[in-house]
């Protein structure tokens, strides 16, 4: 027993040694997408799960909210396809090759996804509306909980394979470049969604960064589009983070 306690010991003391050496953090191609994403579709789930499916106008504004998720989901896995998979494959072939199998799958299915929610529209029988909305929830949940556990693999083994072989300087221009792919309209609605479920030092460094390099109307539409999402002192905090005080 009291070996079994110094060994536990000696593993508890090695745990902490290791947590407490500092790591650089490296650039992550995934974080604030990602967190944008997961709220997102968490947002977008409670939504038909509390619909009432018999007012016409709630039915039309939550179905037209699970087709603009779907839509940016979407969006993402083509952004992904043209630029994190390229990346990759070049300096470790082979390694997104489970990932893009699975893009394909969730392809057809937030096509099917679409299919099923714009069809709420014509249901006019309320019986079979009501069984076909809970049913689109419950398919919802699992598509959710699937993307959960894809994006966790990319967070961590894509990661990996990045950080190994490319520079942060290499990763930055990635980011860029993927960044100026996408349309002013798309990029409002990710900020939507980006902005507000960051922490504050990740929302204060994406805004830093976008006000150095992107247009000031951009980046003021940013703040605005933001500001509605964002608590009193987030938005505090934001503001003193970008030397903007004056505006809390």
């Amino acid at each position: 027993m009291k070996n079994d306690s110094r060994e536990l010991q000696q593993v508890e003391n090695a745990a902490a040694a290791s947590a407490a050496t500092p790591v650089p953090p490296r650039v992550d191609l995934y974080a604030g997408i990602h967190k944008a994403l997961r709220a997102l579709m968490a947002d977008t789930l409670v939504a038909v799960g509390r619909m009432d499916a018999q007012d016409g106008l709630e039915l039309a504004q939550t179905t037209q909210r699970v087709l603009q998720m779907l839509d940016f989901m979407r969006s993402h896995l083509r952004h992904e396809n043209a630029f994190i998979h390229p990346a990759l494959e070049a300096r470790a072939p082979g390694a997104s090759g489970v990932i893009a199998h699975e893009h394909e799958e969730h392809e057809a299915e937030i096509a099917a996804l679409a299919w099923d929610t714009t069809r709420l529209l014509s249901t006019e029988d309320e019986a079979a509306r009501a069984v076909a909305v809970l049913a689109l929830y419950r398919r919802l949940a699992l598509f959710m909980a699937h993307n959960f556990e894809h994006m966790h693999v990319e967070e961590t083994a894509h990661n990996a394979v990045l950080w190994a072989r490319y520079t942060d300087a290499e990763l930055i221009a990635l980011h860029d470049a993927l960044v100026a792919s996408i349309p002013p309209e798309e990029m409002m609605f990710a900020i939507r969604w980006l902005v507000p479920f960051m922490n504050p030092q990740e929302r204060a460094g994406m805004l830093a960064d976008m006000r150095a390099h992107a247009p000031a109307p951009a980046f003021e539409a940013a703040l605005a589009v933001a500001r509605p999402h964002l608590g009193a002192r987030e938005w505090e905090k934001l503001m003193a983070s970008l030397g903007l005080a004056e505006r809390a």
